[in-house]
């Protein structure tokens, strides 16, 4: 078992229990109230009622049981480019999905679960903040328990984290430039994402080239939203595609995935929000990439 203890503010005086504990454990309300009901939360050493509610000032004792394993496929071994006792960034390869198509299946998730303790949603998995495509390779930061878990989501949504990637993509974009589209699913494929329909939500980014390549650049492109597929379809549609991305790039004899890659991630560390600053390795595929596109020209 794990025990906590949580000293209630004052400002709390009048919530109920539950709510409380929900909100100061970034837990799901029903999993809360089944800590109540299993007398696994006391106040002054008595169990409490679920609907109690709290004067402020008191001292919340609270067990939690292990976290339960997550059955998951360990998968291969990953670089670990930051940890800390709140999340941890991985280097994640291409290919390797972020989740599990199935239990058998090897994921970052899987492989991540090894490096050292999880608790999110009462299983010892990592927590997702954000995601990767299965053929992106690159920085994949991953919480290591609900509190971490809820602040990371909470800075994406406000903001707060500095995604960059880079990408290799055909024929010959300005120097520098923006792209603030609107984005939804393609009415013709809902598997598809495009910018070319009429929708509330907004797609941003910028990019600057870093390297010119014959038919080809190289980008560092910097997200100001996280949709899904957003660099490839925004580039794509903007006349730009990813080299290697069979969904919306053209094929390439020079790479056999996508592409992409994320380089930067910099956040507020959740547990006293110094800012971290982490960068992953370019993968070996696009070096050669880009060098077998130099010696083409």
């Amino acid at each position: 078992m794990t025990q906590e203890i949580l000293d209630v503010p004052r400002e709390a005086a009048g919530e109920r229990l539950d709510r409380y504990l929900a909100r100061a454990l970034a837990l799901p309300v029903e999993r809360v109230r089944g800590l109540i009901e299993g007398r696994r939360v006391r106040i002054r050493g008595k169990a409490c009622a679920i609907q109690r509610r709290l004067f402020g000032g008191e001292r919340i004792e609270l067990e939690r049981p292990p976290p339960a394993s997550s059955g998951f496929a360990v998968g291969p071994s990953l670089a670990v480019l930051y940890d800390d006792e709140d999340c941890l960034v991985v280097a994640k390869p291409a290919g390797l999905p972020v989740e599990p198509a199935g239990p058998a299946s090897p994921s970052a998730v899987g492989a991540a679960s090894r490096l050292g303790r999880f608790d999110v949603d009462g299983r010892a998995v990592p927590g997702l903040p954000h995601r990767l495509d299965r053929d992106t390779s690159g920085a994949l930061l991953l919480a290591r328990h609900d509190r971490a878990l809820a602040a990371l989501r909470g800075s994406f949504q406000a903001g707060a984290i500095e995604k960059e990637y880079l990408a290799l993509v055909a024929g010959a974009p300005p120097d520098q430039g923006a792209l603030d589209t609107p984005y939804g699913r393609d009415p013709a494929d809902p598997r598809r994402f495009t910018t070319r329909v009429a929708s509330a939500r907004r797609a941003r980014l910028s990019f600057s080239v870093e390297r010119r390549l014959p038919g080809a650049a190289w980008l560092r492109v910097v997200l100001d939203t996280g949709r899904t597929h957003q660099i490839r379809v925004q580039l794509a549609e903007a006349g730009f595609p990813v080299l290697g991305d069979a969904v919306y790039g053209v094929s390439s004899e020079v790479i056999a995935r996508q592409a992409l890659h994320a380089d930067r991630l910099a956040f507020p560390r959740p547990g006293d929000g110094a800012r971290v600053e982490v960068r992953a390795p370019l993968p070996e595929d696009l070096a050669r990439a880009m060098e077998a596109l130099a010696r083409s020209g």
